[in-house]
């Protein structure tokens, strides 16, 4: 790996979400959110795991922020969990909740960490889920009202804010493809959740304005890259399609106030519709100050015409894979920063979250996960190339910090910088941990 230097103002941190490390999902008043519900259900998460623990960051919280600050980042991005500062998602205020937050980020701000919070990382609280979930237009206009809670509580000590956290999950992985909370099976909800989704995000946005909240907001989809399997036109527009179906969808809202025609012309053809009422795009595409980026992968498709609703279909690509079988594409995150670029103009960007699932033993009390080290310095080089090509990034996120609930696979698929005992709940930095360190402090690779 070559040297590589990034601006001296560059943000070097790390990614977490709530439910995935917090625990204490009964304690403080907290309500239930999806995920509780969900991942106690039989047959829905790996080996039965739930969140109900987690890395018991709720209890250790000072223990948590040593990590930050010995890691050495200069911001950190986590969630707030919406049900435990409003239990039932749309009533009285839990104060206990936010005092747990207030904890949290007076300890970041003491150790010169920033903070990045993400208002929604995908805990619905249940009551809310219970009406509709995200399929319900009047979820978004409740978003507003907790976003309105947390913004004004936490005015001026947190002045960096993501809105929602990858939209596509939210909304067609958990309402169409069934794989994640609420595990619906139904592409019509899934649309109308993704539309109510980035709804609820163009509300918050509107309100952090009108508030004169200081600092910036913005909002982190997930993105992919897809090749074409041939040069053929048919397979170069499925890629396209895939790409737009994915990526494009919950950003051309947000930057320029329309859905891609080619994705939504699939979808009419097949009887489904996205919920438009009169002024929703005006909302969703109020002016953001940032676009968060999640990149993990991507890969290639060929064109599968009466097939399935978009018409495409992924095929074998012969890279390297994390242990979560996704394949290892760096070029691909720099074809997905210079694509933003290029088709939406130079709004600053930060990396909001990038890493892989390695599963490396603790062996000695050490773990040398050199894998999840090639990968990270591979998507570095990426980034840096992107930056090299004039892509406004500010920042980079690696997920995560350390081990936790992956979701539906439960504890088995590890990301993080630092192992976690499940039984133990012993933190134990990795050979990544002390490379990334390196990083932060030379500001790129030596």
């Amino acid at each position: 790996m070559t040297q590589m230097q990034f601006p001296k103002s560059f943000y070097w941190g790390v990614s977490t979400s709530a439910y995935q490390i917090e625990g204490a999902s009964e304690e403080d008043g907290r309500g239930a959110s999806i995920w509780d519900v969900f991942s106690h259900q039989p047959g829905k998460v790996v080996g039965g795991d739930t969140g109900d623990i987690a890395c018991d960051s709720y209890h250790r919280v000072e223990e948590d922020l040593d990590l930050l600050d010995t890691l050495g980042v200069g911001m950190y991005r986590f969630s707030i969990a919406w049900p435990r500062i409003i239990p039932d998602g749309s009533g009285e205020i839990n104060r206990l909740g936010l005092a747990y937050y207030d904890q949290l980020v007076d300890g970041l701000l003491a150790k010169g960490i920033l903070p990045l919070c993400t208002l929604y990382h995908w805990d619905l609280p249940q009551s809310l889920q219970e009406k509709g979930g995200w399929a319900n237009r009047q979820t978004a206009f409740a978003f507003e009202h907790y976003a309105g809670i947390v913004f004004e509580h936490f005015r001026g000590r947190i002045m960096h804010w993501i809105t929602i956290n990858e939209p596509w999950c939210v909304s067609f992985l958990s309402y169409a493809l069934g794989q994640h909370a609420p595990g619906l099976t139904d592409l019509q909800a899934a649309l109308e959740a993704a539309h109510h989704t980035l709804l609820a995000h163009g509300l918050g946005v509107k309100l952090f304005r009108a508030m004169n909240m200081p600092g910036q907001i913005g909002i982190a989809p997930n993105t992919e890259w897809f090749e074409p399997e041939t040069d053929s036109i048919d397979d170069r527009e499925a890629a396209l399609r895939r790409n737009e179906f994915i990526t494009d969808w919950f950003i051309a809202p947000v930057l320029k106030g329309i859905y891609p025609a080619r994705v939504i012309e699939k979808y009419n053809q097949g009887g489904y519709t996205v919920p438009i009422k009169d002024g929703d795009f005006e909302l969703i595409s109020l002016p953001i100050d940032f676009l968060g980026i999640n990149y993990y992968t991507g890969g290639r498709v060929r064109s599968t015409p009466g097939e399935g609703i978009l018409e495409l279909q992924e095929t074998f690509t012969p890279m390297d894979k994390t242990d979560f079988h996704w394949n290892i594409y760096p070029d691909g995150f720099y074809h997905v920063l210079t694509d933003l670029k290029e088709k939406f103009g130079n709004i600053p960007i930060y990396i909001t979250e990038n890493g892989a699932c390695f599963i490396d033993p603790i062996v000695d009390g050490q773990v040398q996960d050199k894998r999840r080290i090639a990968y990270l310095e591979s998507h570095l080089d990426a980034l840096h190339r992107s930056v090299q090509a004039g892509v406004n990034v500010q920042g980079y996120m690696c997920w995560s910090l350390m081990d936790n609930f992956e979701w539906s696979f439960g504890y088995c698929k590890p990301f993080g910088l630092v192992h976690v005992d499940f039984q133990t709940l012993i933190r134990t930095p990795k050979a990544s941990f002390s490379w990334y360190q390196r990083v932060i402090r030379h500001h790129g690779l030596e």
